[in-house]
C-alpha cells in the first residue's frame, strides 16, 4: 500500500510529492494529462510563493528553467498613465517573478523521480475513489487499476474529479468572469524592461506582460456585452483601438503573430469542507482562485507547507494510525482557510474597482482631469492593497 496518493501534478501536487519523497514517505503522483503544456498556466510567483520555494529548498530549480523578474507595474486609464510602481515594493524584498510553469513542474517531478519511494503515473485519469468502512482507501484509474493508500490528496484543480467523487461541495461566488487569453510576438521595446501593464479603456480591460518563455501574453476580461459574441469580434482591431499609442504601434507591427484567443472560464469559490476520512483537498481543488494578482500558485505553495507540517510527522511514525491521520485534516483547513478567505476578498475588491471605473465615464473623466493631484494617492492606495496579496496574510514556516 502507498502511504499517500496525490491526484494532480500541478504546483500543489508536484511540490508536495517532492517534499514527501525527500522525507521518506511513499507517494504516488497521478496526472491525467500527457504533458504540462497548456495555453495558460499561472506564471507569477509573488514574494510569498518565492519564500515558500526557498523554505522548501527549491529556489535553485528556478535558475535552471525560463524565468524573469518584473521590473514594474503600470496602470493606464483611457490612454493616460495613472501611476507606476517599481519592483520590488519592499526594501530588500523579492520582486514578483514570472516562471515557466511547465518547466517548473517537469523539474520538480524529475527531482522527485530520483527517490525510490516516489512513482509518477501519467496520462491516466482518476475514475473513482475506493472506500472502506466510510473511509477513502485509495483510487480507481480509468484503466481499471486500483491503488490503495492511507491518504488521498486531491490537487487536481478547479474542476477536481476527486472533489466530485468525494461529494465535497464547492460554493461558487456570484461574480465570476471569463478571460480571453492571447499570445503574440515580443520586441526589443518590451524586453528592455519587463512591465506588467493593466489597461482600462472605457469598459474594456486587459493586462499585458512578457511571459517567462519570451512571448507577450495578453488577458482580456470579457464583460457582459461581449461575453456571448466574442468569436465574431475582429480582435486585432479591437486590441488596437483599446491600446495606448506605444502598445498600438507594436500590435500594428505584429498583427500577424496574434494567436486566436482561448477562452478561460474563471471559477472562483471555496469548499466549506476540504476533507473526508482518508482524503484531503488542496490548492484550486479546495479553493479555486481568481487570476487577479496571480494568487493561485502562491496560495498552493503555502497550502503545501502547512499540509507538510501537519502530515509528515504522522506519516513518518513507526505505526501509522489512520484515526490520527484523519484527525489532523481539519487542522490543515483551519490554518489555511482564513488567509484564503481574505485573499479572495481582496481579489474581489480589485475586480469591483475595475468594474466601477469601466461603468462610470464621469469617474474616469474626473480621475484623468485631476491625475496630477491624485496620482500619489492612487498609487499609495494600490500599494496598501497589494502588500497582503504579495506577502501572504501571515508568515508561514516549514517545520518538518
Amino acid at each position: 500500500m502507498s502511504q499517500v496518493v496525490i491526484v494532480g501534478a500541478g504546483p500543489t501536487g508536484a511540490t508536495l510529492a517532492l517534499l514527501f519523497a525527500k522525507r521518506g514517505i511513499t507517494v504516488k503522483l497521478i496526472e491525467a494529462s500527457r504533458n504540462f503544456y497548456r495555453v495558460f498556466r499561472g506564471e507569477g510567483l509573488m514574494p510569498s510563493g518565492l519564500d515558500a520555494l526557498e523554505q522548501m529548498g527549491l529556489l535553485p530549480i528556478l535558475k535552471r528553467i525560463p524565468h524573469h523578474a518584473l521590473d514594474a507595474w503600470e496602470f493606464f486609464l483611457d490612454n493616460q498613465l495613472l501611476f507606476r510602481v517599481e519592483e520590488p515594493f519592499e526594501i530588500g524584498g523579492k520582486p514578483t517573478t514570472l516562471v515557466s510553469q511547465p518547466a517548473l513542474l517537469e523539474a520538480l517531478i524529475a527531482e522527485a523521480s530520483t527517490y525510490a519511494n516516489f512513482e509518477f503515473i501519467q496520462s491516466v485519469a482518476v475514475k473513482d475513489l475506493l472506500w472502506e468502512e466510510q473511509r477513502v482507501s485509495g483510487i480507481k484509474l480509468n484503466d481499471e487499476r486500483c491503488i490503495n493508500a492511507d491518504l488521498v490528496i486531491g490537487a487536481d484543480g478547479r474542476n477536481s474529479i476527486v472533489r466530485q467523487r468525494a461529494d465535497l461541495d464547492l460554493q461558487h461566488y456570484d461574480k465570476t468572469f471569463d478571460v480571453l487569453w492571447f499570445k503574440l510576438a515580443n520586441s526589443p521595446d518590451f524586453q528592455s524592461e519587463n512591465i506588467f501593464y493593466s489597461i482600462l479603456e472605457g469598459d474594456r480591460a486587459f493586462a499585458l506582460f512578457e511571459g517567462a518563455e519570451g512571448n507577450l501574453q495578453l488577458g482580456w476580461s470579457l464583460n457582459e456585452k461581449s461575453a456571448n459574441d466574442w468569436r465574431e469580434v475582429d480582435w486585432p482591431s479591437m486590441l488596437l483601438s483599446a491600446s495606448p499609442p506605444f502598445l498600438a504601434k507594436h500590435l500594428q507591427q505584429n498583427v500577424q503573430t496574434i494567436e486566436r484567443p482561448v477562452l478561460l472560464s474563471v471559477v472562483v469559490g471555496r469548499c466549506p469542507r476540504w476533507y473526508k476520512a482518508g482524503l484531503l483537498l488542496l490548492g484550486d481543488a479546495a479553493h479555486p482562485m481568481s487570476p487577479i494578482r496571480a494568487q493561485g500558485i502562491n496560495m498552493a505553495l503555502r497550502d503545501v507547507i502547512v499540509a507538510a507540517n501537519h502530515l509528515v510527522p504522522i506519516l513518518r511514525s513507526a505505526k501509522l494510525e489512520q484515526t490520527n491521520l484523519d484527525a489532523i485534516l481539519p487542522q490543515i483547513q483551519a490554518q489555511r482557510e482564513p488567509e484564503i478567505v481574505l485573499v479572495q476578498r481582496l481579489q474581489a475588491q480589485e475586480q469591483s474597482l475595475a468594474e466601477l471605473l469601466g461603468e462610470n465615464p464621469v469617474l474616469r473623466w474626473t480621475l484623468i482631469k485631476l491625475i496630477g493631484v491624485l496620482r500619489h494617492i492612487l498609487r499609495h492606495s494600490w500599494l496598501l492593497r497589494q502588500i497582503r496579496l504579495r506577502q501572504g496574510i501571515k508568515h508561514i514556516d516549514l517545520t518538518v
